[in-house]
């Protein structure tokens, strides 16, 4: 499967995903509040993520929204720099003013956490060749609705499948799209699970399939842990979704997440070099103490 975003092509395996980085530019979020810089962002790159995500409001539904100029200000100078380091972007908003700023800045995916509520952003996707993320939700932007679903999975289907037709019938190539299907976004803990569990249905609609499960509230719940205290949960959601075929990975953590792959891979078969590194000393064990 290849996935086109603006000028990039990326080629997917399975079992071998990518990874997005986080870099949040607002100092609300629900589980990050690390610098949104450009160092931070290439160390991500460096650790092994291909993409990085940068954004500037809040999931938090109990907050407001911020104006859409005001949150343009606050991602378009870090995307453009990013970008002039050649650093593959994509930009997390809902609102199609923010989304044309940042593919005008050098983003090249629309990550919309909305479930296209605006359609304008299919259109901005369509006209800049930029890459657009679908996401099943059925609430509004920054509220707290959690509808009597019969099957939630049944419902994220129907959803995703109608949000693809609109797309395309918006100009947006099936190549450009990527679906997400929303865990914690109008969904109890428990739904979000089911969804989860029945992943490879979604992956079975033939696009590319992002899981966004880095610190989720679902992974809060079930492991009692605060948002910072999740990479244990996080990586075990990380670890059920590469096998359903997930094909990108948004964390927060990426070294921790990319180490938790590589190790993967190789008790899996893939082949490493571990006797060349067999000999370094500083792998076996502590320094001594003085």
């Amino acid at each position: 499967m290849k996935l086109q975003l603006g000028e990039r092509t990326f080629d997917l395996e399975p079992g071998v995903p990518l990874l997005m980085g986080i870099v949040n530019a607002n100092d609300d979020s629900v589980a990050d509040q690390g610098p949104a810089t450009v160092d931070r962002a290439e160390r991500m790159v460096a650790a092994g993520a291909t993409l990085i995500d940068v954004g500037a409001e809040s999931g938090r539904t109990d907050r407001p929204p911020r104006p859409a100029a005001e949150e343009a200000a606050m991602v378009v100078p870090l995307i453009e720099a990013l970008a002039a380091r050649d650093i593959a972007v994509s930009i997390d908003t809902f609102k199609p003013e923010v989304a044309r700023a940042a593919v005008a800045a050098g983003a090249v995916l629309i990550n919309d956490v909305s479930g296209l509520a605006d359609p304008e952003l299919a259109d901005v996707a369509a006209e800049s060749g930029a890459g657009l993320v679908l996401m099943h939700t059925r609430a509004a932007p920054k509220t707290a609705r959690f509808p009597a679903y019969e099957d939630v999975v049944a419902d994220v289907l129907a959803f995703l499948t109608e949000r693809i037709a609109l797309t395309e019938e918006r100009g947006v190539p099936r190549d450009r799209l990527v679906l997400d299907p929303g865990p914690d976004f109008a969904k109890r803990p428990a739904e979000s699970v089911e969804v989860l569990r029945r992943l490879p249905d979604v992956v079975g609609l033939g696009l590319p399939v992002l899981l966004a499960v880095s610190r989720k509230y679902f992974v809060g719940v079930i492991t009692g842990r605060l948002p910072g205290e999740r990479l244990a949960g996080t990586l075990a959601a990380v670890g059920e979704g590469v096998d359903a075929g997930a094909a990108i990975l948004r964390v927060h953590d990426v070294e921790q997440t990319a180490d938790y792959l590589r190790t993967r891979a190789v008790l899996r078969g893939a082949h490493a070099d571990l006797e060349d590194k067999s000999t370094d000393d500083r792998l076996k064990w502590l320094p001594a103490k003085p």
